[in-house]
Parts: structure tokens; sequence; C-alpha cells
């Protein structure tokens, strides 16, 4: 522990996910920890981010649950129309009791938090306001923020720190990016009731996924009304009596009462002071840090979306006890594996992935097969809903692994959840087919693919 000259062991600024999770941890090995926070207790993530999104996800797929409806006899009458005053009041309800939650587990803790923007003072000082605090060791985890490309008119963009909380529903959105937060949105506000138009520079939306994944949910997309316009780019936006007129690069001008700029994120640096102790980030705005997140300066750490890692809660999380486990314990270190994260995708129909793209895997091995398989579920055949999904294996010819999962479609983030396990464990082709699917499911599909799509 510190010399009794620090006012703690550790001093955290940013009180997000890696942030609270360090904090508390430390603070129950004995370690005397303060933890500095100006905006979210909790973070992107139950603020702005995975909590806020997912339950206007929800409701957004009611929509299409009170159509489908009707295909199984309920006779709902007259026309569903969504009370948008109150699904945002009730979810900024829920966030504000888990504030309280963050709260009440940091103070149980015995963390003692303090409110304001830490700007670094040395290699052992924070300043918040007008006061100083000292520390044995800092830890930088102030997560990331939405990033704006500038164009003449872009302040009138919305980003995702706004969009929770609009006064009144747009019928007319725009969502400008094709990256995963983009894709959700768009499928949001369109399930909410929103005319959806997404913009993107790229030829198709999802960089970085499996393509076969990436030209599944495009079309997806387009099938369930969103205006998905690729290859396009915003040159202006202007206010139009009471609206937005959005001026695209290929000469059309769409009219929208509100646009979204989901174009991705960058560091939470801006009046961090890393320029007093000799710190500076990359391009992004991110923090560079060693195997064992430390930054250049020995005492000063770093962790979670500010060092340019995978921008997910749970890596956040796993960093966190990582960095408090090697501090603090007497064990040896822990070295955190980053292959094979399971994530999740909440656009409508949902993405859950695992492992390598078909891409990667061709890189990355010398021989592969792929299962991949596309169907409508049971569920949507009643309701005569055209939705389907996509299910899909990588596996090494070599050592019969299975290297990949991608399913696309109801419920995908809990279905590879499971998988994720099975892709962790190493598990084979053969573990799979070996393995009894669960009828009549669409996850049995993962268990029962037999046939070989392409080598």
């Amino acid at each position: 522990m510190s010399e009794a000259r620090y006012d703690f062991d550790l001093l955290v600024i940013g009180a997000g996910s890696g942030g609270v999770r360090a904090a508390r941890m430390s603070a129950a090995q004995g370690v005397k920890v303060g933890i500095i926070e100006d905006r979210y207790w909790g973070g992107t993530c139950v603020n702005v981010g995975c909590v806020p999104k997912k339950l206007y996800s929800y409701a957004a797929h009611f929509a299409e649950d009170f159509k489908d409806a009707q295909g199984y006899g309920w006779q709902i009458p007259g026309e569903p129309t969504l009370d948008w005053p109150k699904l945002r009041d009730r979810r900024a309800a829920e966030i504000q009791r888990l504030n309280q939650v963050y709260n009440q587990l940091l103070d149980n803790s015995g963390v003692t938090r303090i409110h304001g923007r830490g700007q670094l003072q040395g290699p052992h000082s924070v300043m918040v306001g007008e006061a100083t605090y000292t520390a044995e060791r800092i830890l930088i985890a102030t997560g990331s923020w939405p990033y704006v490309p500038e164009f003449p008119g872009s302040e009138h963009c919305l980003t995702s720190n706004e969009i929770f909380d609009l006064a009144q529903f747009p019928k007319r959105f725009l969502v400008y990016g094709g990256g995963y937060i983009a894709v959700e949105f768009a499928s949001i506000f369109n399930g909410l009731g929103a005319e959806t138009t997404l913009i993107y520079r790229g030829d198709k939306i999802l960089r970085g996924f499996d393509e076969e994944v990436r030209t599944f949910v495009q079309s997806e997309i387009r099938e369930q009304g969103i205006h998905c316009l690729t290859g396009r780019e915003i040159l202006r936006i202007d206010q139009d009596r009471g609206a937005l007129a959005v001026t695209l690069n290929d000469g059309r001008t769409v009219h929208v009462d509100a646009v979204l700029s989901a174009t991705g994120r960058r560091g939470n640096v801006d009046g961090l002071g890393l320029e007093k102790v000799g710190l500076s980030t990359n391009a992004a705005g991110e923090i560079p840090i060693d195997a064992n997140y430390c930054t250049k300066v020995p005492s000063i750490y770093a962790l979670g979306d500010v060092t340019g890692g995978p921008q997910l809660t749970p890596v956040a999380l796993a960093e966190a006890m990582t960095l408090v486990h090697n501090l603090y314990s007497e064990e040896d270190n822990r070295v955190l594996d980053y292959a094979n994260i399971p994530t999740a995708v909440f656009c409508h129909p949902n993405i859950g992935t695992v492992g390598m793209s078909e891409e990667t895997a061709r890189k990355a091995c010398k021989k592969i097969r792929v299962y991949s398989t596309s169907f409508r579920p049971m569920r949507n055949t009643l309701a005569d809903n055209p939705g389907r999904c996509l299910m899909k294996l990588i596996v090494d010819d070599a050592s019969d692994k299975v290297v990949g999962c991608h399913v696309v479609g109801p419920d995908a983030g809990e279905i590879v959840q499971g998988i994720g396990i099975a892709v962790k464990a190493g598990l084979t082709k053969a573990d799979f087919d070996a393995t009894i699917g669960i009828h009549p499911t669409s996850a049995e599909e993962l268990v029962t693919l037999r046939t070989v799509t392409r080598n």
C-alpha cells in the first residue's frame, strides 16, 4: 500500500464499467480508493449506451409483434400507437435507479466518490475543481465519446448522448454511419415508427463483420423499410421550415426531423491534462498502454475504451479485474485473452458472433470448411413475416475446431453466448455434431449442419 503522504492508494478517473469495477475490487483488497466522475455514474453503458439502447430495442420489437400476432389469431382493435414520452421517461427513471445502484455499490465498498472533471497535475496528483488529490497510482478509465465529422450544418446532428431524450419523436429520421451503433439506432427508430434513412459512405454496412453477415443484414433491414443508401456522404445540413434538409454527395436532398451522427467514437480525453504528465494519444484520442495496462508513466494506468481495445463493457470489466489482481494480489500475474470474444448487435434482426469471420479464417487457416444456412424461423410462418435468419459455422479443416460462429435472427445474442463457450473451449465440429439439438428451435441448426457450403 502507499505511504501516508498520498491521499489514496488508487485514484480512478472515470466511473464507467471498468473504473467502477477496478475501484470496488481494489477496495475489497483493503486498498484506499477514490473515484472521480463528472457526468455519468455508471458510464456510457448504463446511461447512454448498452442499457437504454436495449430497452428501446425491446420497445421497437413490439411493432413487429403486434403485426405478427394477427397471424396467430389475435384481434387487435385499432392501430397500436407509441407513447414516446412514456417510453422516454420510464427509461430515464430506470437509468436513474441504476445510477443509485452504482453509487451504493461504491459507497458500500468504502470507495470515496468525487464529483467533477479530473485533470492530471503530475504522476501522482489529480485536480478536481479547486481541490487536488494525490495517489500512489492513478487509473484512467474515461471511456470514449461520439465523434461528429465537420461539414456545413454538422452542428444540427445529434449523437448517441442525446438521442434517448428527444422532446418529440421524429417522424422522419436519418442515421449517418454504417457501424453497429448506426445500424442499431436505424432499426430502433424504424421499429418505433419513424421513416428511417441510413446514409453510409461505404458500399456495405457493418465493416469488420463477416461479409456474408453484412450482405444478409443489409438486405434484411431494407426489407423492413429502412432506406439504406450506401456509397453516399452528407455534404451539408440546412434548417428548412422546421425540418432539416440533408444534402448528399449524389445531389439529392433528404428532408428529415432529426439526424443522428453515428460515425465512430474517440477516446474521452479532453481536459484530462495528459500533456502535463508527458502522455499523448493517437489520432483517435486513445492512450497507448503496455500489456499490464500501464502508460509510459509508471504510476498511471489506463483501461477500457480510452485505450482503443474492443469497445465492449464486458471487456472493460475483465480488464479491470485483471489489473486489480496483478496490482494487489500475491498470486502470479494474469493475462487477459482477447481471442474469441462473443458480441451482439441489437439491430433488427439481431446479430450474434464469436470467433473469426470467414475472411479472417481464410487468412489464418490453411483450409477451412464453411457451413451456412438461411431460413425463415418457425415463428414467422403463421405471421406471414418474410424475415429470415442466418446460421453459419466456420471450421479449421486441419484441427476440425469451430473457429467462428455467426447468427443473424431473433435472440442471436442469447444463442451465441452459449456457443461462445464452445468456441472458447476449442470444441470441434465433431463435438457440435454429437450434440443433440433442442427441437423445434432455430438454434438447433448449429448442431445439425452437415453439408459444407464452401471450402
